[in-house]
């Protein structure tokens, strides 16, 4: 059992992970290659968790607020600061890495549960320390919902002067861009421009994304393939790429849309993680 939490390695996490101010190349991290299934994690025995009932207390607590959240309804944050090590180690090894993880900037790292739509959230300071350590339960964290966009600007930086070599198609999509961007909100479509299926240079996909600004939240995902989401600097424009097993990209596209449907958690899958977690505690109930 381990006695603290770490995010997985070689997801691009940290100082130095993110591009520079002044770097409109969009670079592929490094994909896992399995498909992601949910697994029940491997509980340890009652005897091996007595004097862990901070850790089993606070477990029990996450239940209840998974059967509690509602669609429609902001996060429930919990706190496992205060968990002794031990504890929190047990907290660790039930709760597991499951398919979603993400990075907004270095102050906040993200690794979704084994349990869909149950989120560890570690907020960090700017040395590198930990400051907080919570679990998030809704469709994804608002740490991340707060901030993704702070700041962002409403429209793409116009298209103006003389255009670099071998720009050809990025103006009129940064056009349609600045048409949709404003309309993004609750309840309307995702606008999606698929890049993969459009004539496009290399030099196209740097105009625009120096036109849209490169944001520092990354979201990965194994559900359904390997998926990374890469938040831009304008508000509700997002870059989604799909790669195979061998890294390479199948689709590129940008996607208008407050957050893409990849990144979120299903209303239906919360309520099975409360059903799934409620069976795992059974086994210390006395």
């Amino acid at each position: 059992m381990h006695s603290d939490f770490r995010l997985p390695p070689g997801l691009g996490f940290g100082p130095g992970s993110q591009p520079e101010p002044d770097d409109v190349r969009l670079e592929p991290m490094e994909i896992p290659r399995e498909m992601f299934t949910f697994a029940p994690p491997l509980a340890p025995e009652p005897e091996d968790t007595l004097g862990m009932e901070a850790g089993k207390a606070r477990l029990r607590e996450i239940r209840k607020a998974l059967a509690a959240w509602r669609p429609g309804e902001a996060p429930i944050a919990i706190g496992l600061s205060d968990l002794p090590p031990a504890d929190l180690g047990l907290v660790n090894q039930i709760l597991g890495e499951g398919e979603v993880s993400m990075v907004a900037g270095p102050s906040i790292q993200v690794q979704e549960s084994v349990f869909a739509g149950l989120w560890r959230v570690l907020h960090f300071d700017e040395a590198g320390g930990l400051l907080r350590d919570s679990v998030e339960i809704g469709p994804w964290p608002g740490a991340v919902s707060e901030r993704v966009f702070d700041g962002a600007a409403e429209l793409p930086e116009p298209v103006g002067g003389n255009l670099p070599p071998d720009v050809l198609n990025a103006p009129p999509l940064l056009t349609e861009i600045a048409g949709k961007a404003p309309q993004a909100g609750p309840g309307v479509p995702a606008h999606s421009i698929n890049l993969s299926l459009l004539p496009h240079s290399e030099a196209d996909l740097e105009y625009l994304s120096a036109r849209l600004g490169v944001g520092d939240t990354i979201v990965l995902s194994r559900g359904y393939g390997n998926c990374r989401v890469s938040a831009t600097r304008t508000r509700n424009v997002w870059w989604v790429q799909y790669f195979n097993s061998q890294d390479a990209a199948i689709l590129n596209s940008i996607e208008i849309v407050p957050v893409p449907e990849v990144i979120l958690a299903a209303s239906e899958d919360i309520a099975d993680s409360a059903e799934r977690l409620g069976e795992v505690m059974r086994l210390y109930d006395e």
